[in-house]
């Protein structure tokens, strides 16, 4: 399930994100007893707890002991409660990196904030971000990263591109741990159940996989797909010895980049 961001009436959609007043005959007054930082915190909570596809209006006012028409008072449609709710999660996200010990140490612990961040929050790599929110909290989380990455001394372009690289490959390491995480309640199957399953058929299926496969089997051997911590879900482990290993190799290539002023 992919969420486009910006999809309500942009002059409604931006003053909301950003706070400002609408003009008195832009829509009725809101009705006392909520507030939009209300509303928009027990939207997350709902998210948090069972997903976007579980996200409505009626939700939403349900929770808070209020009808559906109760909340589009305060928001004009479930496009904008969704803009809302990402740009304020996004105030979570830590903003001050020391950087005496120069950007390196600054950018892996953004990295780790942000993974840990998509975690709390796995709803949020479904809002896409092939149109961004343009909210307050989404630039300061860009101001951010950037303020780190330019420190790297590398042209302004490519501190933009390393930047969206860096997010990107975040959100896509990410959002399979999230997966991972969603698919043993999704499916009424656990890994290890769904794994043993369909693995066990290989042998009587592909009794010739070593020859047909002689790369993967060599790596399965050596012992490439076994988790270096098995007291945890295996699929979850990988995730993140993925982003550790990516993280590293990433890191190591902008380092290569900083000092090579051709780049």
């Amino acid at each position: 399930m992919v969420v486009f961001a910006g999809q309500g009436d942009a002059r409604r959609s931006m003053a909301l994100l950003w706070r400002k007043q609408l003009p008195p005959d832009a829509r009725p007054g809101p009705k006392p007893g909520l507030d939009l930082r209300t509303i928009v915190a027990t939207a997350i909570e709902i998210a948090d707890a069972d997903g976007m596809s579980a996200l409505s209006m009626r939700a939403v006012g349900e929770r808070l002991g209020r009808t559906a028409m109760a909340i589009y008072t305060y928001v004009p449609s479930k496009s904008e409660l969704v803009d809302l709710m990402y740009d304020s999660a996004l105030a979570e996200k830590p903003t001050e990196y020391p950087l005496e010990g120069g950007w390196r140490p600054a950018l892996t612990q953004w990295c780790r904030d942000s993974w840990d961040f998509y975690a709390r929050h796995p709803w949020i790599l479904q809002v896409s971000q092939a149109r961004p929110v343009l909210g307050p909290n989404e630039h300061v989380s860009l101001e951010t990263l950037m303020r780190i990455l330019v420190t790297t001394g590398l042209p302004a372009v490519e501190v933009r591109r390393l930047g969206e690289m860096l997010l990107h490959h975040l959100r896509g390491i990410a959002q399979a741990f999230a997966e991972t995480r969603q698919a043993a309640k999704a499916t009424g199957m656990s890994d290890d159940e769904w794994w043993y399953a369909r693995s066990s058929q290989l042998d009587e299926l592909a009794p010739d996989f070593a020859e047909r496969f002689p790369t993967l089997t060599r790596l399965e051997a050596e012992g490439a797909y076994r988790a270096a911590d098995e007291t945890k879900p295996y699929l979850e482990q990988l995730a993140l010895e993925t982003f550790e290993t990516g993280l590293r190799v990433v890191l190591d290539g902008i380092e290569k980049a900083a000092e090579q002023p051709s780049f």
